[in-house]
């Protein structure tokens, strides 16, 4: 069908011999069954030919953007990283675990490890999991992140958890005590806000040193409540940013952690652990969002204080997909909590293991995110374009089955006896399937509230009928030849003895019949013709799809 939409909207209209041409030409190995193809072309060209005029253009839509000449198709390529050395790139993805990745972290994921790959550098990953109370780790999203990162060809050559290494953030906190470049704080956040608006230096600014680390350990020993006291860089409290002003480093939280239960009381914030992290593992080049910004002004003065160089940062804008909002992890982890989600990889959510779900090749998501780009401009963008990509690989190798939804049995009068029919399994790598056609079928309540009787259609790779009685639903045979039809329209159909029970879940969702066939593939991607690509999932009585994408 993809040949014969895009002859149709190069001239209008399809012409079989150009079709045909173009088939041959692309694929030479199908020229000893040129007899079979050309039939299935001319199928297809009464079925295109038969559609509505918004039907043909959902399908000019569809098959645009298959460029099926490899000579057109660009390489989507990154721009080039400042100061980038071949093989002493390190760079880095670093989460918090409170939820699996979704698509806007894979950009996080992939870019980073691509820009590895480019100059031949190293791509770690790193747990950010300093904060047990108000972004509090999911203990499985841990392995579920180094399994899609597996998944998604950005195996990282290192794995740090930051929530591990508290001790070495604890080393620094106290040498910058003793250079008396950071101090313990007891204001409360009214009282602190009033000096850093004023840009007016706290009381408690100017303590000794040495009053200042025996406040320190005091704090490690649990001396304190929560809140009251905290531990601040020292910045410039006349910056025309009051968030850069002597901000937070430490705080005290009382809550076990995941990883590492109630060891530790006192937690460094992102921005302090970030900083201590990035230098120990010799990150070069720091991608991140240009929301971000105020942290690299934060995070310089603990540079400035301890002589480091401070990584090539960028800033990229954000990304937003229109089909799923602003659900941020926090609200979907929420929203599976209630029931409204059957879990993290409920196929209606934007998690990579929704979309591993879903049938989505990893290739695809790795070509949409790089098609993005690293700009700074904000991006808005469809999720067809992602459908678009994971078209063009699942295509040439999803089989082809026929699936009744929402069904209704008719009669065919006339009929002698049952017939074998043979249906091409896929029309790129070929292959057949058998179907019996019965005289009593069963074909989509949307076809058949269509017709009136007269009406005159196809049944797929079967016979040609016509409506003689709606409220009893029954047809009369005509014949089996395709030529014999020229106005009427193809439908797909189902006998009982060929059919199983079928539910489509997700994005879409649909009841009825899928051919008995269908149960070779389970666990990979089919496309259910004149429907949608779906995985299919599980058999049990009922056959389990998971809705991929048109």
């Amino acid at each position: 069908m993809k040949y014969v939409v895009l002859n149709a909207l190069k001239y209008g209209k399809p012409n079989e011999k150009a079709v045909m041409g173009k088939i041959m030409a692309e694929m030479p190995e199908l020229r000893s069954k040129a007899k079979e193809v050309l039939e299935i072309v001319k199928e297809c060209i009464v079925e295109f030919n038969s559609l509505s005029e918004e039907k043909k253009r959902e399908l000019f839509e569809k098959y645009s953007v298959i460029d099926v000449k490899k000579k057109d198709e660009k390489e989507i390529k990154l721009p080039p990283l400042e100061k980038a050395e071949k093989g002493k790139v390190v760079m880095r993805f670093a989460p918090n675990p409170n939820g699996p990745p979704t698509l806007g972290s894979a950009r996080g994921i992939v870019v980073n490890d691509e820009y590895c790959k480019i100059y031949d550098g190293k791509f770690i990953l790193r747990f950010d999991d300093t904060d047990p109370r108000t972004k509090r780790p999911l203990l499985e999203a841990y392995g579920w992140y180094l399994e899609d990162c597996e998944w998604l060809n950005a195996k990282p050559k290192e794995v740090v958890y930051a929530s591990k290494r508290i001790p070495i953030y604890y080393e620094y906190c106290e040498k910058l005590l003793e250079m008396e470049k950071a101090y313990p704080c007891f204001c409360s956040r009214e009282e602190f806000k009033k000096y850093r608006d004023a840009g007016v230096e706290c009381p408690h600014r100017n303590v000794s040193k040495e009053d200042a680390l025996e406040i320190w350990e005091k704090m490690l020993n649990g001396e304190y409540e929560e809140g009251e006291v905290v531990i601040r860089i020292k910045t410039d409290m006349k910056h025309k940013d009051p968030a850069i002003r002597d901000w937070v480093a430490f705080r005290i939280i009382y809550e076990d952690h995941p990883l590492v239960g109630d060891k530790y009381c006192v937690w460094p914030t992102l921005d302090f652990e970030s900083a201590i992290e990035d230098h120990i593992l010799g990150i070069t080049h720091i991608i991140r969002g240009k929301d971000l910004r105020d942290s690299e002004l934060r995070q310089r003065y603990i540079y400035k204080y301890f002589g480091w160089e401070y990584p090539v940062t960028k800033h990229w804008g954000k990304v937003s997909i229109h089909e799923f909002g602003r659900l941020s992890t926090s609200e979907i982890r929420k929203a599976i909590e209630e029931g409204k989600y059957e879990g993290w990889d409920d196929p209606r959510l934007p998690t990579i293991r929704a979309f591993r779900r879903r049938g989505f090749q990893p290739e695809a998501i790795r070509n949409f995110i790089l098609s993005l780009g690293v700009g700074e401009n904000d991006v808005a963008v469809s999720v067809k374009n992602l459908y678009a990509e994971n078209r063009k690989l699942v295509d040439p190798v999803a089989n082809r089955y026929f699936f009744v939804w929402d069904p209704v049995e008719i009669k065919i009068e006339g009929l002698d006896g049952d017939i074998g029919v043979e249906i091409p399994l896929n029309p790129t790598k070929g292959g057949y399937r058998r179907l019996i056609g019965s005289d009593e079928v069963y074909i989509c309540r949307d076809d058949f509230e269509r017709l009136k009787e007269g009406d005159l259609i196809r049944l797929k790779d079967f016979c040609n009928i016509r409506l003689v009685d709606k409220d009893e639903r029954i047809f009369e045979f005509i014949s089996y030849e395709l030529g014999e039809i020229k106005k009427g329209r193809i439908i797909h159909w189902l006998s009982k003895d060929d059919s199983v029970d079928c539910r489509v879940i997700g994005e879409v969702s649909k009841e009825g019949f899928a051919e008995k066939n269908a149960l070779n593939d389970i666990g990979k991607v089919v496309q259910f013709e004149r429907f949608a690509f779906c995985r299919l999932e599980a058999f049990n009585g009922i056959l389990r799809a998971v809705y991929t994408h048109p």
